[in-house]
């Protein structure tokens, strides 16, 4: 028997030993076991112009309490492994998907690692009999957390939602969900949700909402968002199970108090003159749940008006959702909603393949760093420009240069030539001034397709209805165009565009917050579509900020000097980003989502707000291409070197890499392997220049070793007359597989799909050609064979 066991599969393993010990002891394997379930995509990556998928993270088994409450995790391996031999890795799932009881098994028993034990033994063995129940785990988990009171129980216990097409949260949103009922079961009347663009916030909030509002706990529910679109985007799409009859959207002056969930404007709440202060036809204590969407933008902030809305419903609880805490010495998310009860991050998105990665294309023009006038230069319109050195900093904000923009505008639809002229494209600009002068430069850029189609290149801010009308349209996965839209704050957050694939940094950013929301808008993913990863243009060297420690790390409390303490903290200065005038990094007051400039004049002097120049000579500097890293950093030196380090990370000598290259049963399994690792083959292609095949290109790279062509190594594979013992149809199938591998490498010939094609159909059917080799096992041999034939060290 104990010979027999050792000689199962990993997977007969689970069949005849863990799921029958789970089973027993009352775990219905339909409703609450989920075998082999992969609960990532794999992260994308890209290379060149092509894209690969990663491994996706996939559990043996993940046990549920409930639909979408996972409770326990199972790591199997076969009995030749030891009883713990698959605990790290069950640990480091369970805590990705905050599950805090871990098995590992092999058949013979379980190891079990308690997570809610912090003195004493936390893991220990159990025979196969031993396992334990669901309401075992569940009862363990509730005591730890607190939550086994009776009314507390109930709603960490009330259902999810069940969708009619099924759809079900991601691991990261049922994360979001759990945590925030729980701690809501508890009494916490303040939560900060954080999670990055794109992941969901709104179908989370819907669930949230569901499972209190079913518990019966929270009856009336106000959504504050900041966009009109939002408000009816939700209403008619997540929170549509609610049906209308108890939904209602507060607009055009009219308070209805007949509802149970309302959706409202920020701006419409606390409104103008004629609607100020309209929330106070509710009553203070009307709501018993507030959700704030997008809270960075302000809602938290003392100073605000949004404030006095959040303060008037103090009896509420209320739930902050944003991609980006704000931390400013006059906002603070933490400090108002307290710590993040959860966080999803930009750079978890992306290694989950759940998020576009990108790459970064960074373009200084000679002007860049400086520009000084001559003397007596007077603009455009007469105006003797002040003699002193401008930079980034000022263009387009204090000074025009009709050159740079134009520049500007060549190299963005030189880039749209290159790869797709119907790519949607976000050009973020200083101010409106900027938005409407860089859509005029793209239009001449783009002539023949805007004589074609008027609405290629709009501009999409708050002072132009027509743009606003083009809003829909822009962001409409269906709608080819418009195609570039040019701005300036409108569409940094709250707008869902799904099909963008270049986001245009031409404007200064100095928040962070800021810089979050506007690299959120290429981080969808549209599969079906083709969106699979997006472009980053920076002219403002904005991207610099991908270096701060900040840009995807846990939100820092900002300080904030008692009355005795300096108003700066030792070793920091004010960000030269930031006007002195305008304490919030944006420039001016909103109109309908939008931050025009304000500049206020010095009556002492007739200055104009901006110079106006042309006749500059402006040129390109620096152009250079990064990509996302495995380590989910920019590749800052050449992809040869960072492909070169990376390799000798993994590999000692080509000799290593030869045996590992050698015993891998399928090389594209290898090869996407390396990805995973940075190593990326079809980007190095490009850069290196050479069409070589994998095994040599890396051997090249990193090794120093003189490359073979694909065909050198078919030649060399010929002379040796191998297929000589083969029968007359295998030498004909082998030296077809041979030509496959000449013209498209290793990885088309080993699939057996490759029979179906020509020109091995001409010879016969797929089953005829494998029989000319015996059984499928031995075409299988015979493939290997030729694959170590191809790659014999001569």
């Amino acid at each position: 028997m104990t010979m027999n066991k050792k000689n199962l599969s990993e997977r007969d393993i689970c069949t005849k030993y863990i799921t029958p010990a789970i089973k027993k002891v009352g775990w219905d394997i339909k409703r609450q076991v989920r075998e082999e379930k992969s609960f990532t995509d794999g992260r994308i990556i890209v290379q060149g112009k092509l894209h690969t998928r990663g491994r996706q993270k996939r559990a043996d088994y993940i046990l549920y309490y409930k639909s979408d409450i996972p409770i326990a995790i199972i790591e199997a391996k076969d009995n030749k492994h030891s009883l713990g031999a698959g605990m790290q890795q069950a640990l480091e799932y369970a805590e990705i998907l905050q599950i805090p009881f871990v098995f590992s098994s092999n058949g013979d028993g379980f190891l079990f690692h308690d997570k809610t034990i912090s003195e004493g033994q936390i893991e220990t063995e159990l025979s196969l009999d031993e396992f334990p129940s669901p309401e075992e785990l569940w009862n363990k988990y509730l005591k730890h957390e607190q939550l086994d009171e009776a009314p507390v129980r109930k709603i960490v216990e009330q259902d999810y939602h069940v969708a009619e097409d099924g759809m079900t949260p991601r691991y990261y949103q049922a994360n979001a969900i759990n945590r925030t009922v729980e701690a809501i079961a508890k009494g916490q009347d303040r939560i900060l949700l954080v999670m990055a663009t794109g992941t969901g916030k709104t179908y989370t909030a819907f669930n949230i909402v569901w499972r209190l509002w079913k518990a019966g706990v929270k009856k009336r529910i106000l959504f504050l968002a900041d966009r009109n679109a939002l408000l009816t985007q939700t209403k008619t799409g997540d929170f549509s199970p609610f049906g209308n009859e108890i939904m209602h959207i507060i607009k055009n002056r009219k308070i209805d108090k007949a509802y149970e969930i309302y959706f409202a404007l920020y701006q419409g709440l606390t409104g103008n003159e004629d609607f100020k202060n309209a929330y106070k036809e509710f009553s203070p204590d009307f709501f018993d749940l507030v959700i704030i969407d997008e809270c960075h933008r302000g809602s938290a902030s003392e100073a605000s008006a949004w404030r006095e809305v959040l303060d008037y419903f103090s009896s509420a609880t209320q739930i902050g959702m944003t991609a980006t805490p704000k931390e400013t010495k006059d906002v603070s998310n933490i400090n108002y909603f307290g710590e993040p009860v959860y966080t999803y991050t930009l750079k978890q998105g992306i290694e989950d393949g759940f998020l576009a990665p990108y790459k970064v294309i960074k373009i200084n023009t000679s002007v860049d760093d400086e520009w000084r006038p001559t003397k007596g230069l007077r603009d455009k319109f007469g105006h003797e420009v002040e003699d002193r050195i401008y930079n980034l900093r000022d263009y387009d904000r204090k000074l025009i240069i009709d050159e740079r923009t134009q520049l500007v505008a060549r190299k963005i639809t030189e880039y749209l030539k290159a790869t797709d002229r119907y790519a949607k494209t976000i050009v973020f600009c200083v101010d409106i001034d900027h938005a409407n002068r860089m859509r005029q430069a793209l239009i001449n850029e783009n002539a023949d397709l805007v004589s074609k189609h008027p609405h290629y290149v709009v501009k999409i801010t708050g002072d132009d209805e027509v743009g606003k009308r083009e809003l829909d349209n822009f962001t409409d996965v269906e709608e080819r165009f418009p195609v570039i839209a040019t701005t300036s704050k409108m569409l940094t957050t709250g707008i869902d565009t799904k099909m963008v694939k270049l986001v245009v940094l031409e404007a200064n950013i100095g928040s962070m917050t800021e810089f979050k929301q506007i690299i959120g808008r290429g981080t969808r993913i549209r599969e079906a579509e083709g969106k699979m990863f997006f472009s980053i243009m920076d002219f403002r060297r904005a991207t610099n900020l991908f270096a701060d420690p900040d840009f995807d790390g846990e939100p820092v409390q900002i300080y904030e000097p008692a009355p005795e303490d300096p108003v700066v903290p030792h070793e920091e200065e004010e960000s030269e980003e930031t006007p002195s005038n305008d304490p919030t990094g944006q420039d001016g007051d909103e109109i309908n989502g939008e931050r025009p400039e304000i500049t206020i004049d010095d009556d002492e002097d007739d200055r104009p707000k901006k110079y106006h120049v042309n006749n500059v000579a402006v040129t390109i500097a620096n152009e250079r291409v990064h990509y996302y890293g495995a380590d989910g950093k920019l590749i800052t030196e050449s992809l040869k070197d960072y492909t070169k380090q990376n390799i000798k990370r993994e590999f000692a000598s080509r000799e290593v890499f030869f045996e590992k290259w050698n015993a891998a049963e399928k090389k594209e399994e290898l090869i996407k392997e390396l990805a995973e690792h940075g190593i990326l083959l079809e980007a190095l292609r490009e850069e290196v220049g050479k069409d070589m095949d994998a095994y040599d290109l890396i051997c090249h790279i990193a090794f120093d070793q003189p490359p073979l062509t694909r065909q050198e190594r078919a030649n060399n594979v010929r002379k040796r007359n191998y297929f000589g013992k083969y029968n007359e149809v295998a030498r004909e199938v082998l030296d077809k597989l041979l030509e496959k591998y000449e013209e498209e490498g290793i990885v088309s010939i080993e699939d057996t799909a490759v029979l179906k094609l020509q020109p091995f159909s001409q010879i016969g059917t797929p089953v005829k050609l494998v029989r000319a080799f015996g059984k499928r096992p031995d075409f299988e041999k015979a493939v290997k064979e030729l694959e170590d034939q191809i790659y014999t060290i001569a």
